[in-house]
């Protein structure tokens, strides 16, 4: 699914943060372009 795809993370501050998704993203073949984590009030 990511194969050869570019991501832009944005990860929530009380839900799954961005770095969390960023190294699920490194097991597959995508790149995370972009990550950062945000707190949505």
């Amino acid at each position: 699914m990511f194969d050869n795809k570019k991501v832009v993370i944005i990860g929530d501050r009380d839900g799954v943060p961005g770095p969390a998704i960023e190294n699920c993203i490194k097991t597959t073949k995508g790149e995370a372009v972009f990550s950062s984590t945000e707190c949505f009030v």
